[in-house]
């Protein structure tokens, strides 16, 4: 629209050219205060007809994609503290106050609404990284995710797909990274309190837990698994591909009652899913399909609520088991983790209205999922390495005990060093 253009274009021109600070006084004297001067003149025209067009879905839209072209060339100039300030500005606004401006009236009654919105709390997202550590809610944790339907909904603005993507992958990055220096520095011999943050929820056992997924190493690694089921369905029909993959996703899962739930579950579901194409040879279109079907089976089915299955799985003990079968997914069909990712936001705003304490059980499994996707991610590596059994030191009855984490992020100078510090057992007097 054309009115939508005039205000885009001279937002992008002020902020572009201009302090942060006068930018975002001009966003507020358009959008909020309606205040007119010679500098947003056509601004003010532009959004005056919108609001005498009484559409206040034009309105939200334009509002909406206005904040993300600020927040998009802030970001690129890694001026945080103004994308925290322009949403905040929305913040205890006098929008109940008398006006006897028509147009004012109803831009305050339309921006009581958009607050009211779910667009203003994907919106929230962008201020999350700066809030409190202490004082955020338990679902805060997982950002990365909650951004993820953002930039995978097409219906989006350009702008809000591109700074949801930016920011998602800034702060998988720098779990990761977080990660990688907690897990090298607290198997050092430095002093606790010199320890970096844990940025898990999980406590001292995250160490027992990345142990636990790094050491599916070798022939039977999920990567090798992976490649070969891949080589192996290659030329199948789908039928055929559809039964090898239930064996492939309960292979090595040493709980029965879950491969016996896994097993009778999802036959039901995929023995009758896209049937037209049972004799058809697996192609990657229909493999997608599957994959995207499967994992919405182990998930959320209607995107709203936990499917039935996930349910039943999760009551079956360790989520690290379920965690483990969606990595499965993910590695025979890497396209699928966008789609992966968006049901893990929608249960994650499923579950964020209960209390932490009514939702443990649930928050270990996002905790779990975090921490295998960040050891699994493209540009991280995770080994185990088994110290000198001659140090005393390091004599323990558990297997575990006697292994070392490293860990790798590609072109990280600081991580290796953090890493050099466990590459021998530490001294001690004797």
């Amino acid at each position: 629209m054309p009115s939508q253009d005039m205000i885009y274009r001279f937002l992008l021109e002020i902020v572009q050219h201009w302090p942060p600070e006068d930018v975002l006084l001009e966003f507020k004297r358009l959008f909020i205060y309606y205040d007119s001067n010679p500098i947003n003149a056509i601004a003010i025209k532009s959004l005056s007809e919108i609001i005498f067009s009484n559409n206040e879905e034009e309105f939200r839209n334009t509002l909406k994609r206005s904040c993300y072209i600020l927040i998009n060339n802030w970001e690129t100039t890694r001026n945080y503290s103004s994308i925290k300030e322009l949403i905040h500005s929305f913040d205890n606004l006098l929008i109940s106050k008398k006006t006897l401006s028509h147009n004012l009236s109803r831009l305050r009654l339309w921006l009581a609404n958009f607050i009211k919105s779910k667009d203003y709390q994907e919106l929230k997202l962008f201020a999350a990284r700066y809030e409190d550590g202490d004082n955020l809610h338990w679902s805060q944790r997982y950002t990365s995710y909650l951004l993820v339907p953002q930039y995978a909904d097409l219906k989006n603005p350009v702008e809000q797909r591109e700074a949801a993507r930016v920011l998602s992958q800034e702060l998988k990055d720098k779990f990761k990274f977080d990660l990688a220096m907690y897990t090298a520095r607290s198997q050092s011999a430095i002093g606790r309190e010199q320890l970096p943050k844990n940025p898990t929820g999980l406590g001292d056992e995250v160490l027992r837990l990345i142990k636990a997924i790094v050491a599916k190493r070798g022939p039977f690694s999920y990567e090798n698994l992976a490649n070969i089921f891949k080589h192996q369905t290659k030329e199948l029909p789908y039928q055929d591909f559809k039964q090898s993959l239930k064996k492939y996703l309960i292979f090595s899962v040493q709980n029965p009652n879950f491969v016996e739930v896994l097993r009778t579950k999802l036959s039901e579901k995929l023995d009758r899913l896209y049937n037209s194409h049972n004799e058809n040879v697996l192609n990657d279109a229909i493999m997608l399909r599957t994959c995207n079907r499967v994992i919405e089976y182990l998930t959320t089915e209607n995107h709203q609520e936990p499917s039935p299955l996930f349910g039943l799985l999760m009551s079956q003990g360790n989520p690290l088991t379920l965690v483990i079968v969606l990595l499965k997914v993910i590695l025979i069909s890497k396209n699928s983790r966008t789609h992966l990712e968006t049901c893990i936001a929608e249960l994650i705003q499923y579950y964020m209205h209960y209390p932490e304490e009514d939702c443990k059980w649930v928050i270990s499994f996002f905790e779990i999922f975090n921490i295998t996707f960040a050891i699994y991610g493209e540009n991280v590596q995770y080994n185990l390495i088994k110290m000198q059994e001659h140090r005393k030191e390091y004599q323990s009855d558990k297997p575990v005990e006697v292994y070392r984490v490293f860990s790798q992020l590609k072109m990280n100078a600081e991580l290796e060093a953090a890493n050099e510090a466990i590459a021998e057992p530490p001294i001690t007097d004797e």
